[in-house]
C-alpha cells in the first residue's frame, strides 16, 4: 500500500495555523479547527464508512508519539480489528480523573504530614478541580488543566500552584499505570508556564497583624465578652499558637501539674511535637472552661457534642463584632514575634522556638535536641505580663458564655 508518510514536520506542526485537516501520512492527520484547536486525529474505513479516531491534543501529544499511535492502528486494521472497537474496549476499564485521584489519595495517605494535610489534598482535588473529575483519565489535556487553573491563578495563586502539582502528581501516577501516555499536561517547566502568568511568590503576603503595643488593650476588650470564641482567641494569643492548634487541642494533651501543653506531631505544621508552657493566665482560662468539659472533648468545644470550635470562630469574632476586619488570628504570632525581637533580650532561637519554627541547619538542630521548656516559660511569661497591661477585666464563666 505505497504512500507518501512523514509529510509534517515538529517545526509545522508548532506553526501552522490554517484550519483543516493536515496530512502527514498513513491515515494521520493534523486537524486545526475555525477557533486555533489542534489535534491528531486517525482516520480509515470500516464496512464502507469512514471513521475518525483522536489521538490527543497536538499540545500533548508530540508527533512523534502521535505517529507510534498511528502505526499501532494500521497493525490493528492489518489484523481485521476496528481501532475504535480496541479504544472503546479499553476505555470501560480506565477510570474517571476523580476516581483515580480519590484512590492515588488512599494510597498516598500515609506519606503526608498530618490529617489536615490530607484533607487539604481530598479538598483541592474535589473543590478547585472539579472539572476534571468526570473525564476519564486518560483524555485530560492542556486545555482542561488550563480550564481550572486561569481564573484561580489570578486570584488564589498559591492555592492554584498547589492545585497544579497536584494535578500533575495524580497524572503522572496514571501513567505509571498505564493509563495515560505522552507529556503531562499539568507540568510547569517547559510547559504551563509558556501559558499562565509567572508566578509571585509573594502574592499571598503576611497575615494582618496588630502592632504589638495595641494587643493589651484588644486582650483587655476580650475578657469582657461572654464567648468561648473570645477564650479561644486569648488563648491563641497567650501561647503564640496556630489557630488549628487551638481548636484542635484536647484535655488529654493539657498537664496541668507540669503546666505544659503538648501539641502532638499529627496536628503541627512541621510535622514535630510541640510542647507550650503555660502561663498562670493560660492556666486561669483551662479553670473557666474546664466545667464544660466532656470525656475527650475538645478545650474549646462547639454548641454541637463532640465537634471543636469553627476554625472561623475567631476571625469573625474579630472582624464582625469587634469590627477588626484588618487583622488576623495568625496576625498575633507576628505581634509576638516583633515584641519579642524589640522588647525582650531573650535570644532569637527561643523566640522562633516559641513560634514552632524550624532553626538552624541539620546539622546544628542535630546539637540542639532539646526545645528549651523552661527558657521558653520565662519568655512567655514575660508576653502574659506584657498582655495584661492593658486587660485587667473579670474573666465571664463558661457556664454562662455564649456560643
Amino acid at each position: 500500500m505505497g504512500r507518501e508518510t512523514k509529510r509534517l514536520t515538529a517545526r509545522t506542526v508548532a506553526t501552522l495555523t490554517t484550519p483543516g485537516r493536515h496530512a502527514d501520512g498513513g491515515n494521520l492527520y493534523l486537524s486545526i479547527s475555525a477557533n486555533g484547536g489542534r489535534r491528531w486525529i486517525f482516520l480509515y474505513r470500516w464496512g464502507g464508512k469512514q471513521l475518525e479516531m483522536g489521538l490527543g491534543s497536538a499540545r500533548d501529544v508530540t508527533l512523534a508519539r502521535a505517529r507510534e499511535l498511528a502505526d499501532a492502528a494500521r497493525a490493528q486494521l492489518a489484523e481485521g480489528i476496528n481501532p475504535l472497537d480496541v479504544r472503546r474496549a479499553e476505555r470501560v476499564v480506565i477510570p474517571t480523573f476523580g476516581e483515580f485521584a480519590d484512590g492515588l489519595v488512599q494510597k498516598i495517605q500515609s506519606g503526608f504530614r498530618n490529617e489536615k494535610h490530607r484533607w487539604q489534598w481530598q479538598h483541592t482535588l474535589e473543590v478547585y478541580a472539579a472539572a476534571l473529575r468526570p473525564i476519564q483519565i486518560d483524555s485530560v489535556t492542556t486545555e482542561d488543566v488550563l480550564g481550572v487553573l486561569q481564573t484561580l491563578w489570578q486570584t488564589k495563586q498559591e492555592t492554584a500552584s498547589r492545585l497544579r502539582g497536584r494535578i500533575e502528581r495524580v497524572l503522572d501516577a496514571a501513567k505509571a499505570k498505564g493509563l495515560r501516555s505522552g507529556e503531562n499536561p499539568a507540568r510547569w517547566r517547559g510547559h504551563l508556564d509558556a501559558l499562565l502568568p509567572k508566578r509571585q511568590k509573594l502574592q499571598r503576603g503576611h497575615h494582618a497583624a496588630m502592632p504589638y503595643s495595641d494587643v493589651p488593650a484588644l486582650v483587655a476588650e476580650l475578657r469582657q465578652r461572654e464567648a468561648t470564641a473570645a477564650l479561644a482567641l486569648e488563648f491563641a494569643i497567650l501561647t503564640a499558637a496556630r489557630t488549628g492548634e487551638v481548636i484542635g487541642a484536647t484535655w488529654a494533651e493539657i498537664d496541668r501539674k507540669a503546666k505544659v501543653w503538648t501539641v502532638p506531631a499529627n496536628r503541627m505544621k512541621a510535622g514535630k511535637e510541640h510542647r507550650v508552657p503555660l502561663t498562670d493566665r493560660a492556666l486561669e482560662i483551662l479553670d473557666v472552661i474546664e466545667p464544660a468539659r466532656a470525656e475527650g472533648d475538645f478545650l474549646f468545644p462547639a454548641s454541637r457534642k463532640g465537634k471543636p470550635l469553627s476554625n472561623m470562630a475567631m476571625a469573625m469574632l474579630l472582624k464582625v463584632r469587634m469590627k477588626r476586619p484588618d487583622i488576623t488570628v495568625h496576625g498575633f504570632r507576628s505581634s509576638f514575634r516583633d515584641w519579642a525581637g524589640e522588647c525582650t533580650s531573650f535570644p532569637r532561637e527561643i523566640a522562633e522556638a516559641a513560634l514552632a519554627h524550624t532553626v538552624g541547619d541539620a546539622t546544628e538542630r542535630a546539637y540542639r535536641r532539646a526545645d528549651a521548656l523552661e527558657k521558653r516559660r520565662k519568655l512567655m511569661e514575660a508576653w502574659a505580663k506584657f498582655i495584661a497591661g492593658g486587660a485587667g477585666a473579670q474573666v465571664v464563666p463558661i457556664r454562662a458564655a455564649k456560643r
